[in-house]
């Protein structure tokens, strides 16, 4: 009986802290969302990508290009003309700031 009591507090404690976060959240979100534009975008996608796919590999993918639709930001390298390859594409939530997909192409 203890235990349940203890077990029904605990979750109850921790749906009103998660439910407090996210009014705190939602009241102060950015007028224009914690990804604003093109040059944040391209920031926390390539600090996503240098983790997982090295940073020789990221740098030689440079520029990168960001491109928003909807709500969502697109970015993806470019490789120099005549190189065959694919580069590393990240989605990222203009809201904030999730990491909605990340691969690196063939």
């Amino acid at each position: 009986m203890k235990i349940s009591t203890l077990l029904l507090t605990a979750v109850l404690g921790i749906f009103l802290h998660i439910s407090a976060t996210m009014a705190y959240d939602a009241q102060n979100m950015p007028p224009n969302g914690f990804v604003p534009d093109e040059q944040t975008a391209v920031r926390i996608a390539e600090a996503v990508w240098i983790p997982i796919y090295g940073e020789k590999k990221i740098e030689k993918e440079k520029p990168f290009k960001a491109v928003l639709k909807e709500d969502t930001w697109r970015v993806t390298g470019s490789l120099p003309e005549g190189m065959l390859g694919g580069t590393a594409i990240a989605e990222i939530s203009k809201k904030d700031g999730r990491i909605l997909y990340i691969i690196h192409q063939q």
